[in-house]
């Protein structure tokens, strides 16, 4: 392959040279890591940023190292105790509550409930309305102890009418007549002389 005039074999024994001649190149990691300063820093400001910056993060890393050996202690203590996770969750949402409870917010949202309650309950609104809600109730239970008082008078005055003594009589007959039926046809039943029984044959051939 030909490219500028020059030929270029990969398998030449040159390749070597090439690639140690790219390796061989001196880089400046710290120019290459570091980002564009900020415009308004000089240097010697961006150099005292960067070595708070370190100091900082290892400040944090030994507080979770710290952190976590506190936490290991406390673990040990709760299962010497013989306290479950499950203690320590309960105890956990009972803070919670309380914190709530006491914060400024759960406060006020209190009061201003109350004071909604207040305004509504002594409110003329709402006191027309319970006022028609309590004289419909009354009109409603004095509809209904009415119809109860009718229609027992018309059920007192439809027995007392002649058509009804009339119809109570005729059932009276009726009912006396099945009952006189029955208590006769149950005493032929049970006579010596009924049909049913045949007289024994003294005469009988042998």
């Amino acid at each position: 392959m030909e490219s500028g005039g020059q030929d270029i074999n990969l398998n030449s024994p040159n390749k070597g040279l090439l690639v140690n001649a790219m390796t061989d190149v001196p880089v400046d990691s710290a120019a290459a890591a570091r980002t564009s300063a900020p415009e308004g820093l000089t240097l010697a400001e961006e150099e005292e940023l960067r070595s708070e910056l370190a100091k900082v993060e290892e400040e944090i890393g030994t507080l979770r190292q710290v952190l976590a050996a506190k936490e290991r202690h406390c673990g040990e203590l709760k299962r010497k105790l013989g306290l479950t996770p499950l203690d320590g969750l309960k105890q956990n949402l009972s803070k919670s509550w309380h914190d709530v409870q006491v914060s400024n917010a759960y406060v006020k949202t209190s009061e201003k409930l109350g004071e909604w309650n207040d305004k509504v309950t002594q409110s003329d609104f709402y006191k027309k309305t319970q006022e028609t809600l309590s004289q419909a109730g009354q009109k409603t239970s004095a509809a209904l102890s009415n119809v109860g008082s009718v229609i027992s008078r018309k059920l007192g005055d439809m027995r007392n009418s002649a058509t009804f003594k009339s119809f109570e009589d005729r059932v009276g007959t009726i009912k006396s007549r099945v009952v006189g039926s029955r208590e006769n046809s149950i005493d032929s039943l049970h006579s010596p002389s009924g049909a049913g029984d045949k007289p024994p044959h003294d005469n009988a051939p042998f």
